[in-house]
């Protein structure tokens, strides 16, 4: 054996020895995100330790293309030299200098540049960390302008039924997650829902839409109860938690022409969708719409740095303003609000996000990804139906394409499509039975076909027709 051969070796057990203090690590002291850990712990385990643009790697050094873009966060991909840089430049300066009562130049550009991005009128951020405390501060924010304008009456919250919007007390109170939150219920602040939209998507092409019934019941709510409510809350465009549930084209004008008919704020909780999920910048300039507040994070930082950002109407904003002992200033704030490394790669990321959506290559990744999804999952015997938008895709999986049936909660059917895709060196998500297809937006279409045919693979395996 040579010197190569013996460095190689040692490598080898090196990498071997530190996977197994990895899962020992975990398994002894992790308690992990929505999971069963009993589940968890049955399954093969998984460490990933370095990623490259859409893919990543295990501390065994298996690669694996990321369905997830790592939880709906990444956009230019893992490691990308120009956030990389950013990232380094502000660090050679400040890695965190809190915004209570001071600024920094990096939080100051960013707000100002989302100010840019939103439309007309939404000039005012408060940042956070994530799209939870997000939600929350508008939440609060909307509460707290009736009382300051003479309406305390004002307190209502009206969701849409299959809305997520977070796993804090606030946002749980006004989403209808089912499971996930119905234990929490009681602790929960009441809250009314009105019927979600239907419509299907995928490859460009509606086949079937209808939001009548939607509109029709908020149009009750808000008649019924606009005196004493203060917000609509709405994901606009694409529920994800919900399994990417579509809304029509126009359905968030509606929604936003009835609170404004009724005199209620509207939240936009684009955490999900907002920095070219769907192919823009924002969802809400799509369809030509200015909330009173609009919450983002996810996409924000690239997937670099928890960030998040609630961005609020001017008009709202001068309601809090007045002297200390009067009580109108917004009490509330985070530790790491504005983070400037978190801000940098915010600044960077979105100057290549600009240059994507006006060049046109990631419209064309995203109608190839809409293609491939028709071409391999539109007939398959076990996909019900698919809903497809941007980069948002969902598989709904049933014992049969044409049957009602479901498999079995037990069975697991969706969680063993995912465990098996990473036999085929692809990670995914399931939700329930229903596979989410959510990758990086920096995939080229190589890459994305590779996806879908991977996803059809392990598929194939656990339900072979």
């Amino acid at each position: 054996m040579n010197a190569t051969t013996d460095a190689l070796a040692g490598a080898a057990v090196a990498s071997d020895d530190s996977a197994a203090a990895t899962f020992a690590a975990d398994r002894a002291h992790v308690w992990h995100p929505f999971a069963q850990m009993q589940e968890y712990f049955d399954q093969p385990p998984l460490a990933i330790a370095s990623g490259h643009g859409g893919w990543l790697t295990d501390t065994e050094g298996r690669t694996y293309l990321d369905g997830t873009a790592s939880i709906w966060t990444n956009v230019h991909g893992h490691n990308d030299p120009d956030l990389n840089a950013a990232l380094q430049r502000q660090l050679a300066q400040i890695a965190h200098s809190t915004m209570l009562g001071v600024t920094h130049p990096v939080g100051a550009e960013l707000a100002a540049e989302l100010a840019r991005l939103a439309p007309a009128g939404l000039g005012r951020v408060f940042f956070s960390d994530n799209g939870s405390n997000a939600v929350e501060i508008a939440l609060k924010l909307s509460f707290q302008y009736w009382q300051l304008t003479g309406r305390p009456e004002k307190r209502g919250v009206i969701g849409m039924a299959g809305a997520y919007h977070g796993d804090t007390f606030g946002a749980m109170a006004v989403g209808d997650s089912g499971f996930f939150h119905e234990r929490f219920r009681p602790w929960c602040f009441p809250a009314e829902h009105f019927a979600a939209p239907h419509c299907r998507e995928w490859a460009g092409e509606i086949r079937a839409a209808d939001s009548a019934a939607s509109l029709s019941s908020l149009r009750a709510l808000l008649t019924a109860h606009a005196e004493r409510t203060a917000c609509v809350i709405l994901e606009p465009s694409v529920q994800g938690a919900a399994g990417m549930k579509l809304q029509p084209p126009g359905f968030v004008r509606e929604v936003a022409a009835l609170c404004r008919e009724h005199g209620v704020h509207l939240i936009l909780d684009e955490v999900f969708v907002a920095f070219g999920r769907l192919g823009s910048m924002l969802a809400c300039t799509e369809e030509g719409v200015t909330p009173d507040f609009l919450c983002l994070a996810k996409g924000l930082t690239a997937g670099y740095l928890p960030l998040a950002a609630t961005l609020v109407r001017e008009e709202i904003f001068t309601a809090f303003l007045g002297s200390y002992e009067s009580r109108r200033a917004f009490f509330h704030g985070h530790t790491f609000t504005g983070n400037p490394l978190a801000a940098a790669v915010a600044l960077e990321n979105i100057r290549k996000l600009r240059a994507l959506i006006a060049d046109g290559p990631l419209r064309a990744r995203s109608a190839c990804f809409g293609r491939l999804i028709d071409e391999t999952f539109s007939a398959h015997p076990r996909v019900r139906e698919i809903r497809q938008r941007g980069f948002a895709a969902a598989l709904d999986l049933a014992p049969s394409r044409d049957s009602a049936e479901n498999f079995p909660v037990a069975r697991r059917v969706g969680l063993q499509v995912c465990l098996r895709a990473r036999a085929h060196g692809l990670l995914l998500r399931p939700l329930g039975d229903t596979l989410l297809l959510v990758p990086p937006l920096c995939l080229s279409e190589a890459e994305l076909g590779e996806l879908v045919r991977r996803t059809a693979r392990a598929l194939d395996d656990v339900l072979p027709s």
